[in-house]
């Protein structure tokens, strides 16, 4: 038997490129990865962007609920008057037969949307949630599913497991131009522990 360099189609061979084709094969996958969520949050900033012209649009006590969907599309939730009357300011959400639907601009932007539809199928309310007086609203012991109903849908759930907490983040704008992140803290039953404002610089800082 002669033995000498291995040849192009040896053990050697395949094993050394199997290994480069799966190398090649996770590196795409991490750059698709990235730029999808890249080309997701650049869409959801620009939807954001455009939200002002949509609410100029909608008219209380005249905007139909087909006229919300038709500028706003498919809501993130839809609550029921029973659900939105354990709130501790409800408003029209909680009126017999109507129906608030949750549009959710996190994480990108720094707004979430509450727009209830009466029972005659006409827009009673919009209420951009994400504010100091909805916040105030968040207090010891309330269960998620109400901070949910009040704020939205967080742009971050982060659990602690050592110290049996969960903190939900929300990303806010407070006057004039400063982005915020609003923080609640549940315990292990969900169940708030305490709230807390940081502006997102401290947080996130650029660059780093």
């Amino acid at each position: 038997m002669t033995v000498g360099r291995p040849g192009p189609y040896s053990d050697r061979f395949y094993r050394g490129t199997w290994m480069t084709l799966i190398f090649f094969r996770k590196a795409v996958v991490k750059a698709g990865l990235a730029v999808g969520l890249m080309t997701l949050l650049a869409g959801l900033a620009t939807l954001a962007g455009c939200d002002p012209q949509r609410i100029a649009e909608l008219e209380e006590g005249v905007a139909t609920e087909a006229d919300v969907r038709a500028r706003f599309g498919e809501p993130e939730k839809i609550w029921d008057a029973a659900d939105m009357g354990k709130t501790p300011a409800p408003g029209a959400a909680a009126a017999a037969g109507a129906r608030t639907f949750e549009y959710n601009r996190q994480p990108a932007g720094s707004v979430n949307y509450m727009i209830t539809i009466g029972a005659d199928g006409k827009m009673s309310a919009l209420r951009q949630v994400l504010s100091s007086s909805n916040f105030a609203q968040i207090l010891p012991g309330m269960p998620m599913e109400t901070v949910r109903k009040i704020l939205g849908k967080p742009m971050k759930v982060t659990p602690y497991a050592l110290q049996q907490t969960t903190h939900y983040d929300w990303r806010y704008q407070s006057p004039p131009s400063t982005v915020m992140i609003f923080t609640v803290v549940f315990d292990r039953d969900l169940k708030v522990v305490s709230t807390g404002s940081t502006p997102e610089e401290t947080v996130s800082p650029r660059g780093g």
